[in-house]
């Protein structure tokens, strides 16, 4: 069972995240990862094994931006290797998934045929690459690509998800995994669970099955 966590801050979110991340151990986990969105670009650092690997990552290679997302991964399509650890990323978008897509490999022949190409074995970069296609192929806007892509997917899934060049921007899903949304001062927090979130709010609010949330 994996974990999530998203914050849009104030200040540079990638502490604040694995902070949120150890909240989260309890669930179990074999990689962990945080993308944050820096200078209008989108970064992410990304390790196989304890959140320690990450820590020690982040401290070699840090992570600045206010705007940014991490995830613990127990694995399920792919082996828990760097290259399958979320966060999953394009050039356009971001985003940290648990759950399991059924029909990933339908959705990534389809995105082939197109001329996209994959790093992962994971399903969960489907969908990273299917938001891209809606965003730079069909023009749509984050919030419309996002829409446009969970009725493609089938199965289960929370989302926390975020965009190149918007950094005021987090988007989150939920069909059949629990996800929450934390409200602070200034700050806005998306979690697995209230339990992670503890540390920066106590204003949460539960996403319903099937609803989906523009922050």
């Amino acid at each position: 069972m994996c974990g999530i966590i998203g914050i849009l801050g104030k200040s540079d979110v990638a502490p604040m995240i694995v902070e949120g991340l150890r909240r989260l151990e309890y669930r179990g986990y074999d990689s962990a990862g945080v993308a944050t969105i820096r200078d209008g670009f989108l970064d992410r650092r990304r390790a196989s094994g304890r959140l320690s690997a990450l820590s020690e990552k982040l401290a070699a290679f840090p992570l600045g931006g206010a705007t940014g997302i991490g995830h613990t991964r127990w694995a399920t399509h792919g082996a828990p290797t760097d290259a399958n650890a979320h966060p999953h990323a394009t050039e356009r978008v971001a985003l940290v998934h648990n759950g399991i897509i059924e029909n990933f490999a339908e959705l990534r022949d389809e995105l082939k045929s197109k001329g996209y190409s994959f790093t992962s074995q994971t399903d969960s970069e489907v969908c990273a690459q299917l938001i891209t296609y809606y965003l730079r192929d069909e023009k749509l806007a984050p919030k419309d690509a996002v829409a446009k892509a969970l009725g493609r997917m089938r199965g289960a899934f929370a989302f926390a998800i975020i965009f190149s060049g918007e950094n005021d921007l987090l988007v989150a899903a939920r069909r059949g995994s629990p996800l929450a949304i934390g409200r602070g001062d200034g700050e806005m927090f998306v979690g697995s669970d209230a339990y992670a979130l503890a540390p920066f709010t106590n204003r949460v609010t539960y996403l319903e099955e099937g609803d989906y949330a523009i922050i």
